[in-house]
């Protein structure tokens, strides 16, 4: 047996590496029976598969990457996809404009007129995103599998925007934000800015989505699941459509799903619900899931950005142990090495590149643990990459991404992307996660095993001081420290 630890540190803002091995002692050797500072793993004991790791190709990500040298191309591509990479096996791609495409559109620009969709057309994802996947698709490790989501339907079809209800600042708005923001006609229907689909176009919105998915697959995209709308409950200023939980399931039950199953698309796409944040996951999922649905979903997709809300996982799972449940987007809300999406307009606060870069980390690696340790099986990043000023986008001010893409075609890889790593290169697609207990929380920590038998466990250390501990497992001892502020990932070959 064979046992190595990675370690991720920050310093000066630098991502720096470190890989030992560790020794393996018994503990029927030891003087006394060991009992405090222990973490006790059950390999034997088994939860959720965990299906793979990934990020989104947007408009802005297929642009960004069209702008790069080809050397710098080749290298984004094996960095995220590549044997030495991130072993990316999930992309995320928008169905029409989002708010990270550089304009809207729409594959058929007025429905209304052309209800037979005769000009329907993705030559607009034909530009960007489309030529960035099939590069991808090239070097690939692991198998894809593409989630196509919607942001909105057509403008057509949809009520006038409504009064926002969502909290603004969970989406990176707020007082100071809303003076850079476009002002908001709530007279007439928009992509933007929430509204909702008028009910008489609902088969028309079934139609359109089941024609674009087709049109992926006839362009030997591999999609295998859509979600029916992307943040289903946010007025946001970019494109946005509102649903009641029970407006989504009349969809999906009446129109969605008899539409996918006429075109054969029932046995290709899993459809995910709710695709927004985990603190209403139980309660939009317990109105739509019964007996008659259930067959029709594959699972429940979420977001991060309104906090841990980790428990709602664990109850939304044992609800509904049938249901996959997918982290499908999280980003920090403020452009690379910024504190805020002003950064860009008013300079720096106190805080450096560095210790953002670090909190940014250490928040993406805190809810993947989280997640998973609370029955998730997929994991989906946002935008593979984005540039300084956290777009472009055909909306005002910017979010953040693992990778900065630079103007002279380059690009550069912040720490969250090392920290990403520490699960997607070593817990492997068909892995299940493992039981644990442990004497503190000092740590966050989860455990899986490959389908090879490896075992492999992640831990972050948030603290300002380093954290040791005797992993205790079939009678066996694995001493390991994690230093402060830093990710480990421990690898156990039992072949080796």
């Amino acid at each position: 047996m064979k046992v190595k630890q990675i370690t991720t540190f920050a310093v000066n803002g630098k991502s720096m590496v470190e890989e030992n091995t560790i020794p393996v002692t018994l503990e029927a050797d030891e003087p006394k029976h060991l009992e405090s500072g222990v973490i006790n793993l059950y390999p034997d004991l088994t939860y959720q598969e965990i299906e793979g790791f990934g990020g989104a190709l947007t408009d802005t990500v297929g642009y960004l990457y069209s702008k790069m040298t080809e050397p710098d191309q080749k290298q984004f591509l094996q960095d995220h996809f590549g044997k030495n990479g991130q072993h990316y096996r999930f992309i995320r791609m928008h169905m029409d404009s989002c708010d990270y495409s550089l304009e809207e559109y729409q594959a058929v620009a007025d429905p209304v007129s052309d209800p037979d969709f005769t000009t329907f057309s993705i030559d607009r994802d034909r530009q960007y995103m489309l030529p960035m996947l099939k590069d991808a698709m090239a070097v690939t490790v692991e198998p894809f599998s593409v989630l196509l989501s919607p942001w909105s339907p057509p403008k057509q079809w949809k009520t006038p925007p409504a009064k926002p209800k969502n909290d603004a600042s969970i989406y990176g708005a707020g007082a100071m934000m809303a003076a850079f923001m476009e002002p908001i006609d709530y007279e007439t229907p928009s992509r933007c800015n929430g509204g909702s689909l008028r009910p008489e176009y609902y088969k028309d919105w079934a139609g359109y989505l089941a024609k674009y998915v087709q049109a992926y697959l006839d362009e030997g995209v591999p999609v295998t699941m859509m979600s029916l709308q992307n943040e289903t409950i946010a007025a946001t200023n970019w494109d946005s459509c509102v649903w009641t939980a029970q407006e989504q399931k009349t969809f999906l039950r009446d129109y969605l799903y008899p539409v996918f199953k006429e075109a054969g698309l029932t046995d290709k796409i899993g459809l995910y619900i709710w695709d927004h944040n985990k603190e209403r996951v139980v309660e939009f999922a317990r109105e739509i899931i019964d007996d008659e649905t259930a067959k029709m979903l594959e699972g429940i997709a979420f977001h991060w950005y309104s906090g841990d809300h980790f428990e709602s996982l664990g109850i939304a799972h044992d609800m509904f142990p049938n249901m996959k449940l997918m982290s499908s987007e999280c980003c920090a809300l403020h452009p690379p090495g910024k504190t805020n999406m002003l950064a860009s307009l008013f300079g720096e606060s106190t805080a450096s590149a560095a210790e953002v870069e670090y909190e940014d980390a250490a928040a993406y690696g805190h809810d993947i643990i989280g997640g998973l340790n609370n029955g998730m099986n997929r994991w989906i990043d946002w935008n593979l990459c984005v540039d300084k000023d956290g777009g472009p986008r055909h909306v005002s001010l910017g979010f953040g991404a693992p990778v900065c893409a630079n103007e002279d075609g380059s690009y550069r890889k912040l720490l969250t992307f090392d920290y990403i790593g520490h699960f997607s290169r070593y817990i492997l697609p068909g892995a299940r996660r493992i039981a644990f207990s442990r004497c503190n929380d000092t740590v966050d920590m989860t455990a899986a095993k490959n389908q090879d038998g490896s075992i492999v466990i992640v831990m972050q250390n948030h603290r300002q001081a380093d954290a040791s501990y005797a992993i205790r497992m079939d009678g066996q001892l694995i001493r390991v420290s994690v230093p402060a502020k830093t990710i480990s990932t421990i690898c156990i070959d039992f072949q080796a």
